[in-house]
């Protein structure tokens, strides 16, 4: 699960909300070890991913670097190059599409 959280801080174009709201969901989802909460703790399930979005644009807003902005594509690349080293050339292409 934790797999999908991906670094969201020092990229050009910023971390959009839907990429911060996706990151706090898988994080909720590991923690409370369920993908999708019952109607039960559905509010709680959903008022943490909230909470957790929330605190996380503005930490993201908050942190400072002198480091270049990464750029997404260039990212992307090095972990198909890294996946084909781990898994072979058919598993990196598979993932690509």
């Amino acid at each position: 699960m934790c797999r999908n959280i991906r670094p969201l801080h020092n990229f050009e174009p910023h971390a959009t909300r839907e990429e911060v709201h996706d990151a706090a969901l898988q994080y909720v989802r590991k923690i409370s070890g369920m993908t999708k909460p019952s109607q039960a703790n559905a509010a709680v399930f959903e008022r943490a991913v909230a909470e957790i979005a929330h605190a996380t644009e503005h930490l993201l807003a908050d942190l400072v670097t002198t480091a270049p902005p990464k750029d997404r594509e260039v990212e992307r690349a090095k972990a198909r190059a890294r996946n084909a080293k781990r898994f072979g050339e058919n598993a990196a292409r598979a993932a690509a599409s």
